[in-house]
């Protein structure tokens, strides 16, 4: 089963997943051992891999790496065209759908399309929308865009709704790594309530409580990396808060 079709059934089902955010410009390769073993023991779905700048050439070698010593699949969520390998078993083609840089709503993808096109990746499209997290972060200066501002929830709703319309697989809100605000759960009850494909939520969290109440308000997917880089230990406690949610109403 592809991993959108994984998305979609468990979406339906009212299961709730967890993946691991790795910036290999942020992760020493020694320390990746670690979190594979923290993530097959806790169930972690999947990890997302990327960053907004990837300064280095660890991309390939981290994915091999990491299957080598596990089966959980790897995505690729690239801040640049650039950040692409056939080593990962999917990637999340990104329309940065909240801000009006036409680059990163059409111009770069016309410049990775025909890459993907041959590629063994599994291609799923996803409308990037960035939130207000409390101060600035490297994807909004390296997007050059304005974050939708917490308090206009009417704003991500009708943004949201339009991606849906056309024809984005999934939609991904993001505080931005590092952010001091995560999303409110107001956002993404409103968000969720009004879009039927998956809904992602990443950016400032940092406890497994802001994870857990994430998922009530209606995420499908939870996305955790900054905090993890600072303590590892912390997948254990994310993964049991986020796949204990039991949705009765799926």
């Amino acid at each position: 089963m592809s991993i959108y079709k994984q998305l979609q059934t468990a979406k339906k089902e009212g299961k709730k997943k967890f993946s691991v955010l790795i910036d290999p410009d942020k992760l020493k390769l020694r320390d990746i051992d670690k979190i594979i073993r923290l993530s097959q023991d806790a169930h972690v779905d999947y990890f997302f891999i990327g960053g907004s700048l990837i300064v280095n050439n660890m991309l390939d070698e981290l994915l091999s790496n990491i299957k080598k010593a596990c089966d959980i699949p790897t995505v690729l969520f690239p801040g640049n065209s650039f950040q692409l390998s056939y080593k990962a078993d999917a990637i999340l083609f990104l329309s940065l759908i909240s801000g009006r840089n036409a680059e990163l709503l059409i111009g770069k993808h016309v410049i990775t399309a025909p890459y993907l096109k041959v590629s063994p990746l599994e291609v799923i499209s996803t409308g990037y929308m960035l939130v207000d997290g409390g101060i600035p972060t490297t994807v909004q200066y390296m997007s050059n865009t304005m974050p939708i501002p917490q308090n206009k929830k009417d704003v991500a709703v009708c943004t949201a709704i339009a991606g849906e319309l056309l024809g984005l697989k999934m939609m991904y809100m993001d505080a931005g790594s590092g952010a001091k605000t995560p999303i409110s759960t107001e956002i993404i009850e409103a968000v969720s309530s009004t879009i039927d494909v998956p809904l992602i939520i990443g950016g400032g969290i940092k406890t497994p409580e802001k994870a857990r109440q994430n998922v009530e308000a209606g995420a499908d997917v939870i996305v955790v990396g900054n905090a993890i880089e600072k303590d590892p230990n912390l997948i254990t406690d994310m993964s049991i808060a986020i796949h204990s949610f039991q949705n009765t109403e799926a």
